[in-house]
């Protein structure tokens, strides 16, 4: 979960973060043979974010959804202006507090569920207020330290 004074969203600014891209692909199989591949300049912000304006970075923190593939420490990019639709992942604003789950939204029933089986679905109780806050478009992982 998040606290709302400990982790403040970040937007993501307009200005291009653009890096070179490879115009080839790399396997995950077997190894092909070496080939002269293009490079061309890629525009990470525009391959993640749809609305700018209504887009926040949120670093994750927790295990809740580990079997979505996101992991603590992922930064999410999460749109503001989409409307939330069952099975998507969602940040909601629960009692004050931020939370990344899954929506799930049939036949009358509303709940948040983890993706991680140590966590129990979280279904609204009297008295609770829960608000979806914004839709998880992106999470981005870093793998090696600077």
């Amino acid at each position: 979960m998040y606290s709302n004074s400990a982790t403040i969203p970040v937007p993501v600014v307009s200005s291009p973060a653009q890096l070179a891209m490879v115009l080839g692909s790399v396997r995950a199989g077997f190894p092909s043979p070496a080939e002269d591949f293009g490079i061309a300049r890629f525009d990470l912000a525009k391959a993640l974010v749809r609305h700018p304006a209504t887009t926040f970075v949120m670093p994750l923190r927790g295990d809740s959804m580990i079997n979505a593939g996101l992991y603590d420490g992922d930064l999410l990019v999460v749109d503001r202006v989409l409307h939330a639709v069952h099975d998507d992942i969602v940040v909601a604003e629960l009692d004050n507090d931020f939370t990344c789950k899954k929506l799930y939204q049939r036949n009358g029933v509303f709940m948040l569920r983890p993706e991680n089986p140590t966590y129990p679905d979280i279904r609204p109780r009297e008295g609770q207020t829960i608000a979806l806050w914004g839709v998880v478009t992106a999470s981005v992982r870093r793998y090696r330290k600077w």
